[in-house]
């Protein structure tokens, strides 16, 4: 009881707190679009998630299979191998982006013949032949004098924030997953125990009722209910092993594995985890910042602001410097003598005056996808509120159903004791039997069901704060 009053307590202050979202004088958000934008984004270092291998926020359960399973996942399963390539993606875009800051220099070689018609000056000018060997070297450079370049750099490296806070979320929904499946497979693997525990104690039912019938003390109705009330717990069996295959085959996908590789792993009964676990007090409003969706919301405006710098540097003119060597020559032999040598070159300002508005259409949608940017960003937060709220009150009420389901199935449990004896004795009808039975098994499956559902919140509430507070 103290360890349950101190988890409630726990509920009760965490309950009360609130995150501040980003205020909004207009509805669109456009009073943030005339405000210059961060060079980066600061986050606290202990507020920030960090990865499943260090955030073993599952470790409370102490559960061994539990930990290895969950360490198979995070190596092997393939949505995280997808998100790690993404990262990858988005770093070469960088680097793609980054290339723009080199010159792009070409070579070339060739030989050349031509005609020209004589006709074309004169009726009696004859004609003209020449034929040349070339060889040589193009450049463009794009000098990023008003920073165009450097803006895509940006918009590029804010990209490879969101992919990490994307893998970041992959991880914290993998270890999720896992663990609420192992968790609905103790359930059920309990319950199966349950069953075959209320089997044996039916059968002995059965039998009495059966000696009690030879001996004519009672009729054969009070064996057909008896046998009823067997048969009737018999046939919740095969489900039950059904639920608990498709519940194994789940895990495997999470793992990266094929099921048969699991079922000799996970097919001997194990107890349920233990769902009384003491979460850090004190979790400060800055917390949901450590989860990877507002994270990913926070970096992507990152993005939107860079691509806003991108559509204004449009507006302003282009530097570039253009060049070319090489050497030509009629016989391939004079091709590198000193009078075959050309090039040019030809530093270029283009400014494009009128281009049909398109430029300030694009400013405006860039600016417009910062306005959803910041909705989305204050949608989310107020989403993780409601995550962390509601998986707070519902581990809270499951400690509460547990509390009462043990006082029920003890007092069940000494119903049936108390009914069987004294219809051992003729002191009562078989009904009562019957109906001590049933309650016993319905409410130790209801105990069991709670449990799961107590562990079922807890992991709720991991994955809802983005891990283990520190």
């Amino acid at each position: 009881m103290k360890t349950l009053r101190h988890v409630l307590l726990f509920v009760c202050v965490m309950t009360g707190w609130a995150i501040p979202v980003v205020a909004q004088e207009t509805p669109s958000g456009a009073r943030y679009l005339n405000q210059q934008m961060p060079e980066r984004w600061n986050y606290i270092p202990e507020h920030e998630q960090i990865l499943p291998n260090e955030d073993v926020w599952w470790k409370s359960f102490h559960d061994q299979i539990l930990d290895s399973l969950i360490n198979e996942g995070v190596n092997r399963n393939y949505d995280v191998k997808m998100a790690i390539s993404r990262i990858a993606m988005a770093r070469q875009a960088v680097g793609g982006a980054t290339a723009g800051y080199y010159p792009e220099i070409s070579l070339n070689a060739g030989y050349t013949k031509s005609r020209s018609a004589g006709a074309m000056r004169g009726g009696d000018v004859p004609s003209s032949n020449s034929s040349y060997f070339s060889f040589g070297a193009d450049m463009n450079w794009e000098i990023d004098v008003f920073g165009r370049i450097t803006s895509q750099v940006k918009s590029k490296k804010a990209l490879v924030e969101v992919s990490k806070a994307d893998y970041l979320g992959t991880m914290v929904s993998l270890t999720a997953d896992i663990a609420s499946y192992y968790v609905n497979l103790r359930t059920l693997q309990a319950q199966y125990q349950v069953a075959q525990e209320h089997l044996l104690s039916q059968k002995r039912v059965v039998e009495i009722a059966e000696a009690r019938h030879e001996a004519g003390l009672v009729s054969k109705l009070d064996v057909t209910q008896a046998k009823t009330v067997y048969f009737s717990t018999e046939a919740t069996i095969p489900n039950l092993k059904s639920a608990i295959r498709k519940t194994v085959n789940s895990i495997a996908i999470l793992l990266g594995v094929y099921p048969e590789e699991l079922y000799g792993r996970l097919s001997e009964y194990e107890k349920q985890p233990d769902y009384m676990c003491l979460i850090n007090s004190g979790v400060p409003m800055d917390l949901l910042r450590r989860r990877p969706d507002i994270i990913a919301a926070e970096k992507e405006l990152a993005v939107y602001a860079a691509q806003i710098g991108i559509a204004k540097k449009d507006f302003l003119p282009t530097l570039s410097l253009q060049g070319s060597i090489g050497v030509a020559s009629h016989e391939f032999n004079d091709l590198f003598k000193k009078n075959s040598l050309n090039y040019s070159i030809a530093p270029t300002l283009s400014w494009t005056v009128f281009d049909g508005f398109s430029r300030k259409y694009a400013l405006a949608e860039a600016k417009t996808q910062m306005e959803i940017g910041i909705s989305n960003y204050n949608q989310t937060v107020l989403t993780a509120v409601q995550e962390v709220d509601n998986a707070m009150v519902s581990y809270k009420s499951a400690l509460e159903t547990i509390e009462c389901q043990q006082e029920v199935l003890e007092q069940s449990k000494e119903s049936f004791n108390l009914a069987i004896e004294q219809y051992k004795e003729g002191l009562a009808a078989f009904t009562n039997v019957v109906d001590a039975q049933m309650s016993w098994l319905e409410y130790s499956n209801s105990l069991v069901a709670a449990k799961g559902s107590a562990l079922t919140s807890l992991i709720q509430l991991y994955q809802a704060l983005g891990g283990a507070p520190q």
